[in-house]
């Protein structure tokens, strides 16, 4: 049986406290707070299965734009969020009984849809000495142990730990992947909300596209635009996916939302990448206010935070109190009205001593938050 999504269960319980009258601060969901302005939207029926043309294209330009890479409109599958693209292309790359490796912690999901296909996970545990990302070495011994892989997804930045890959790991990701033929499947729905000083090379991140053309490249709308409830993503295909991703779209989804496909189309014009990198600036005043407070929380080890809106940590001595990083969580919410996630949804294994905070809701949230935290702890803030 899959496992639920912690983080929607208490966003879930969020909700019903809130209708009760509870004044919730939420660090839960990568929701960020700042919606782009409606548009005016006309009557739509379905579109192409891979998506409209106009869009495609749109898409392709923010290649071009972004990181200077040439990327055929044809090779473009818009789909329903980046998790209509992650069901899609599980099912057009892999087989029931291959192994496909993954980063621990990681976002739960990768691993729930693989098993849900009859695709056997193969769990890279990560920590500080890799910066939470997979490596060559650690792949090497993942096929010692486990035997050939057909694929590895990587995310950069990654959820939960907002930990990037270089382009000089993310090359070597590549060529170790294309030496053994294995599937890579990279996860770039966060790019663009990161924290390099402006003007650094790859300050928005480096796609995998830019490095092989082999590879898989999944984005969304829902976390740099902000977009989470329009449901719209896309994946950047080689070309021998293209076919069996139309066929399995026709099937599965018929087409992506068509309302939000024609909204979506706005999201690459100057002043939008303007209004959100704005709110990009945000996120990084709202996680100066969490690394400032780290010494007060008086928590483990965290990680490395470089992109995304999150914040990861092991709970340290938090947990002689509390026992587990999900004991902590609900006491947290019960007695201060704040509202985190316990690290089970991100690593089985070490999870339980871990929290993740997201700083999407922005600067003021977070610093109520923080200041409820540390009462609640009985730390000095």
């Amino acid at each position: 049986m899959i496992p639920a999504f912690e983080v929607m269960q208490i966003t879930g319980e969020v909700e019903r406290r809130r209708a009760e009258g509870r004044d919730i601060v939420s660090l839960c969901a990568g929701e960020p707070s700042a919606r782009p302005a409606p548009g005016m939207l006309k009557p739509a029926g379905y579109t192409s299965p891979l998506g409209t043309a106009p869009l495609r294209e749109a898409i392709a330009g923010h290649y071009a734009n972004w990181y200077g890479a040439s990327v055929d409109p044809s090779r473009i599958a818009v789909t329903t969020g980046s998790s209509g693209a992650f069901q899609l292309v599980f099912l057009a790359a892999f087989d029931p009984g291959d192994r496909v490796a993954l980063a621990s912690p990681g976002y739960p999901a990768y691993r729930n849809i693989l098993r849900s296909l009859g695709v056997d996970v193969i769990e890279i545990p990560t920590g500080p000495e890799t910066r939470y990302q997979p490596t060559p070495g650690l792949l090497e011994d993942a096929v010692s142990a486990h035997g050939p892989l057909a694929g590895l997804i990587v995310a950069s930045p990654a959820n939960p730990t907002g930990s990037m890959l270089s382009r000089a790991e993310l090359s070597a990701l590549v060529d170790w992947c294309a030496s053994r033929r294995v599937r890579l499947i990279s996860d770039e729905i966060y790019h663009g909300i990161t924290y390099a000083e402006p003007g650094s090379p790859d300050a928005r991140g480096v796609s995998a596209v830019e490095l092989d053309s082999e590879a898989i490249a999944i984005n969304s709308f829902s976390k740099y635009w902000g977009m989470t409830g329009w449901r719209l993503g896309w994946a950047v295909l080689p070309e021998s996916l293209i076919a069996p991703m139309e066929a399995l779209a026709s099937n599965f989804a018929l087409s992506p939302p068509a309302p939000a496909q024609e909204l979506a189309l706005g999201a690459f014009s100057e002043e939008r990448y303007a209004e959100r990198d704005a709110v990009v600036s945000g996120f990084a005043r709202a996680r100066a206010l969490i690394l400032d407070a780290e010494p007060a929380l008086e928590w483990g080890e965290s990680a490395p935070s470089d992109g995304a809106f999150y914040f990861y940590a092991d709970l340290g001595p938090q947990l002689e109190r509390f026992g587990d990083s999900l004991g902590y969580a609900r006491a947290l919410l019960d007695g201060a009205d704040v509202a985190v996630v316990p690290g089970i949804d991100f690593d089985p294994v070490h999870g339980t001593r871990t929290v993740r905070l997201s700083y999407a809701a922005g600067e003021s949230a977070v610093e109520e938050a923080l200041s409820r935290i540390l009462r609640f702890q009985g730390t000095p803030g």
